[in-house]
């Protein structure tokens, strides 16, 4: 097999991560005792273990968009990101079709599973997975932080979205994708999305795809507090794109200039506020353990899985 890693983080999923522990050292004991679990101890410590991991190592990131997100922004030319969702959005595993996964079938993946190669956005320098917003969106991040331990996906966004709107005000922007300007005045958010959902499962950019080489922007302009609650129902169904105020381009670079600084987050991990936003697209740059049918050798050795059987490498 290739040389594996596997990363910890126990804060993850409000702690729900930590309390799985055992459960996954055991079962790398079993199918893949060569394979080290490290533990992950803060903010930023998957990127630092990531950089010494081997360099052409499977590097499976067990948690969720933050420490995936982690390993994306440290990973070698030669390494490749495993995904174990475990966490409270889990966006970048529902982008390479691992979301419903259980820890046993996520590790097997994640350790020998075929390589799929996405793409990778950039903004403002730092790799990312799944999205980069700017305003609302990023706003609604850092507050999710303090969400009640029991709120997961899409619940917690809510929660987060209704005490933010509480003081809201809107920057003026221009947006210009591919050196055309494409939108003009107060903006509510931006989104820059490689992946069709972002706050766990939120079906912002329908038409977004992980490997056509294009980013797409999605855009609220002027919205009050009320119009932003009023049209929350089409957005969870993902039929939000035809209201006027909404706009959409896709294409591979992208900058938005604000009148003021303003809040920006990276696959759910929020940035320091400022007055541009910038993101650009690297075509297939991201390799993701996500074809769980592409594995060497017999790999059918595990409990029966609901769909499919669990893999485990052959004794």
């Amino acid at each position: 097999m290739d040389p594996a890693v596997i990363l910890v983080n126990p804060a993850a999923g409000r702690g729900r991560v930590g309390g799985q522990l055992a459960r996954i050292q055991s079962w790398v004991r079993r199918w893949a005792p060569e394979v080290p679990v490290w533990v992950t101890e803060g903010p930023g410590h998957a990127s630092e273990l990531t950089r010494r991991a081997p360099p052409d190592a499977r590097v499976v990131a067990v948690g969720g968009d933050g420490t995936a997100h982690e390993v994306v922004r440290a990973l070698g030319p030669g390494q490749v990101l495993g995904v174990v969702p475990v966490g409270s959005g889990n966006d970048i595993a529902r982008m390479a079709g691992l979301h419903r996964f259980r820890i046993e079938r996520a590790l097997s993946t994640a350790l020998w599973g075929g390589v799929v190669r996405f793409d990778r956005g950039v903004v403002d320098g730092e790799p990312f997975a799944s999205s980069a917003t700017a305003g609302l969106d990023a706003a609604v991040a850092r507050r999710a932080f303090d969400a009640p331990r029991y709120l997961r996906g899409l619940p917690r966004y809510l929660w987060a979205l209704t005490a933010v709107l509480h003081g809201l005000t809107l920057p003026r922007a221009r947006i210009q994708v591919d050196g055309e300007e494409v939108y003009a005045g107060p903006l509510l958010l931006a989104a820059a999305m490689n992946s069709a959902t972002y706050g766990g499962g939120f079906p912002i950019a329908p038409m977004a795809r992980p490997d056509d080489g294009r980013i797409e922007l999605v855009w609220a302009g002027a919205f009050s507090r009320a119009g932003v609650l009023g049209i929350l129902p089409r957005l969870i169904a993902g039929r939000h794109l035809s209201d006027p105020r909404i706009g959409h381009r896709g294409g591979v670079h992208l900058r938005i200039d604000f009148d003021r600084p303003v809040p920006l987050q990276s696959d759910g991990e929020v940035l320091p506020e400022r007055e541009a936003f910038e993101v650009r697209i690297e075509p297939a740059a991201l390799p993701i353990a996500a074809d769980p049918g592409a594995r060497e050798g017999s790999l059918a050795r595990e409990e029966p899985h609901p769909v499919t059987a669990v893999p485990g490498p052959t004794a």
